[in-house]
């Protein structure tokens, strides 16, 4: 299930290994939901049990998992170096051990606040040890060292706002199997290997939320998001004209479009609106409707060309700008960005290649990349039956742990509380690793030792 602001879009699949078969896709409009993110769980939840229910009812399954995207607004980053000292430095280092460090990079990582605040993804930019630094994963491994460091993005979100999410599936009685950082999981659903390799900006322009998710040497590098979509658009055409948000949204779909002056004769077409209800008829120039778009899609793509330049990776950019979401279908809407940032731009739609969906043709289009990316992540899990009963949770118990000197490093002689699995036997001794929230002489440290190393 995919939530957004102006839609909430439900996808079931049979996934056989490596072939998906999409057997139902549709869209329900959605309550609750502002910049992607859950504001009133009671009206969401509501929306999605008439999603859940209209599902079960044409495929005559019960189900009882989802997998969901987490919300894309109010997510920040922050750099963080984390170092595992092994067990064995005379040995290569194994791919076992670069994931343990990448999952307690995103496990371990210390909040400013973790009542307010919760890590979605941590994401290796690159790895170094004692002779190699900032080497790509696929070089690291097979190296010989004595420690391991993995340079970090962190993507930090709010707490609430991920409280309040869960809160509509309990509410719905629905367990959520897995989350998933929703930017990188659409970008499965539209990039290509060679694109993120080069150089790209996903830019996904939904109803209530625009981002932009930057991807080089295979990795994703930035991630920045506006509250500004489709649906500001929508509201600029009916303040500015006076009409309801139905209709505002429907001459939008209609007649909306960008650059006024490319319309040619288009531009001198009159929209004829008539008003049942009282018997008025009024006037609206299409070259008018495209001055008022153009305006808001200006000020959206300045934000977003911001959003690039600050991720220090706007030179680097081989392959351009992709567009997907429902707002990128817009007439002209590729070329004004063109235009104002001189990069190449394409409209990206899910790649069917990844699956089979004869029976859902609307699955094929730019507002259903998040759910494709979903549905494509979430096949990499073979244990993930959404139409099982999900298992009991493990029951906690609180155990003193003392944390000095141990994965974040030093943290004090304070005792604190740790949650472990009452059933859980004594678990295997965890490797030693050091994260630190900030860059420190960790890195130049790393120059040190090379430097001795060549003396």
């Amino acid at each position: 299930m995919d939530l957004g602001t102006s839609k909430i879009a439900l996808t079931v699949a049979k996934v056989d290994k490596e072939n998906v078969q999409v057997l139902y896709y549709d869209e329900t409009p959605s309550e609750g939901i502002h910049y992607s993110c859950v504001f009133n769980p009671g009206k969401a939840s509501e929306c999605v049990s008439r999603a859940l229910k209209q599902a079960e009812d044409e495929l005559k399954i019960k189900i009882l998992q989802v997998v969901i995207g987490l919300p894309r607004y109010g997510v920040r980053q922050e750099k963080a170096p984390g170092q595992l000292e092994r067990t064995q430095p005379g040995s290569c280092i194994t791919q076992e051990e670069v994931d343990t460090l990448k999952n307690l990079a995103m496990e371990d990582f210390p909040l400013e606040d973790d009542t307010r605040e919760k890590v979605f993804e941590a994401v290796a930019q690159s790895f170094s040890t004692e002779d190699l630094i900032r080497m790509p994963e696929r070089d690291i491994v097979g190296a010989i060292s004595r420690s391991l460091e993995g340079n970090f993005t962190i993507f930090i979100g709010r707490k609430t706002d991920v409280n309040n999410l869960e809160a509509v599936f309990q509410r719905a009685g629905i367990a959520v199997a897995r989350n998933f950082f929703t930017p990188d999981v659409t970008a499965d659903a539209v990039l290509t290997r060679e694109e993120r390799e080069n150089g790209v900006a996903l830019i996904d322009l939904g109803a209530g939320v625009s981002s932009v998710t930057i991807y080089q040497g295979g990795i994703l590098r930035h991630y920045g998001a506006i509250p500004f979509g489709g649906r500001s658009i929508t509201a600029d055409i009916q303040y500015e004209c006076a009409f309801n948000e139905s209709l505002a949204e429907n001459i939008k779909l209609a007649f909306g479009a960008c650059q006024p002056e490319k319309l040619l004769s288009m531009s001198e077409k009159i929209i004829q609106i008539s008003n049942d209800e009282d018997g008025s008829n009024r006037q609206l120039s299409v070259k008018y409707l495209s001055e008022i778009i153009t305006a808001r899609e200006r000020e959206i793509f300045s934000a977003l060309l911001y959003e690039i330049q600050r991720s220090g990776y706007a030179e680097r950019l081989r392959n351009g700008v992709v567009f997907t979401g429902g707002a990128s279908q817009l007439a002209n809407c590729t070329n004004l960005f063109k235009e104002m940032s001189g990069y190449d731009v394409r409209v990206a739609f899910p790649r069917q290649k990844h699956f089979v969906a004869e029976s859902c043709p609307n699955i094929l289009d730019t507002t259903a990349t998040s759910s494709v990316g979903l549905l494509l992540r979430a096949r990499k899990d073979d244990h993930l039956n959404c139409i099982d009963k999900p298992s009991e949770p493990v029951k906690e118990e609180e155990e003193p742990v003392d944390l000095k000197g141990t994965v974040f490093g030093d943290t004090g002689n304070e005792t604190i509380k740790e949650k472990k699995p009452a059933r859980k036997a004594a678990a295997a001794k965890r490797p030693k690793v050091t994260f630190l929230k900030k860059f420190t002489d960790s890195v130049l440290g790393l120059y040190d030792n090379v430097n001795e190393t060549a003396e």
